[in-house]
């Protein structure tokens, strides 16, 4: 896969597929990505879960009735009004990550949450993720997290978890891999429109 492909695959413009390119291509290298099938499905994955490689941090600026309508678990229509973004006040999002990922993914402090929100190219997740990724990467991503911010290792801990959840042997199956990297279906339409895109381009 040369440039020109990889900004085709992804739909990206050339500032983008510049800056992205060398990152994706030593990160599919490493992880030992070479399927053609599977890098198209990668590309699309990764594509999807950084609103096409734009985001590496995720972000909780939710408003009131967003996290109702997401985390309605987490959240009455009382403390949605305390967190989420309102005409009187921007959204807490530390607030809302140390809520929503508290006590769960290897979390146990009080900030964790927001700690380990997601970062990098597929939105890594929780203190367990960020420590098995930095024993692989060889960073210490619980010690500094914003690591996963930088484009290298955006891309290199998106083909890591990729690699770790098993995708290569489900690669072709769109529904499968989606729940192994999302645990649901969430954005398959999405998803689905870049993997025909992307496979068009690199798989011949």
């Amino acid at each position: 896969m040369n440039k020109s492909q990889f900004a085709n695959a992804s739909g990206l413009n050339d500032v983008l597929a510049t800056r992205w390119f060398s990152h994706i291509k030593q990160a599919l290298h490493e992880f030992s990505i070479t399927d053609t099938v599977a890098q198209a499905m990668f590309i699309a994955q990764v594509g999807h879960e950084s609103a096409g490689f734009s985001v590496a941090v995720e972000s909780l600026n939710y408003s009131a009735a967003g996290l109702l309508s997401v985390f309605g678990k987490y959240f009455t229509e009382v403390s949605a009004q305390i967190y989420g973004r309102t005409a009187d006040h921007p959204a807490d999002q530390k607030g809302i990550a140390n809520i929503v990922y508290a006590n769960r993914m290897g979390n146990t402090s009080p900030d964790d949450g927001w700690n380990y929100r997601g970062r990098g190219l597929i939105q890594l997740t929780g203190r367990y993720n960020y420590t098995d990724c930095g024993n692989a990467l060889g960073d210490d991503l619980v010690n500094n997290p914003d690591l996963l911010a930088e484009d290298k290792d955006a891309a290199r801990s998106a083909a890591w978890y990729w690699h770790a959840r098993g995708c290569d042997s489900v690669a072709a199956d769109i529904k499968a891999v989606t729940r192994l990297i999302n645990g649901g279906l969430n954005g398959l339409s999405d998803r689905q429109q870049r993997f025909d895109r992307a496979k068009a381009i690199l798989v011949r």
